[in-house]
């Protein structure tokens, strides 16, 4: 389930700006717009713990390989394990295609 203070109007339009994109192309140019560089950099690397997480990796393998804390790499953990899904949505929806 979804945290309910994150059910804002303004968090909704920007999940709906987002859904708008249409390729891979137009969302560099959004996210260039919208982030800074480490903003976008940060994201990319919880993406990337999450991935590795869920293919089994380890916390030491992955520290050596991402440089994230270890205290990252846990949180990131807590949301695969008891969080809304949203990781494991998009992990399976990308292993399909």
């Amino acid at each position: 389930m979804v945290n309910k203070k994150l059910r804002t109007e303004q968090i909704t339009r920007l999940f709906e700006a987002i859904l708008c994109l249409e390729n891979v192309e137009e969302a560099y140019r959004f996210f260039e717009d919208l982030c800074t560089v480490g903003e976008l950099q940060s994201l990319a690397q919880r993406f990337e713990v999450a991935k590795l997480l869920a293919s089994g990796m380890t916390y030491d393998k992955i520290v050596a390989r991402t440089g994230m804390s270890t205290a990252t790499i846990s949180r990131i953990k807590r949301c695969l394990d008891y969080g809304a899904d949203g990781y494991r949505l998009v992990l399976e929806r990308l292993e399909k295609s």
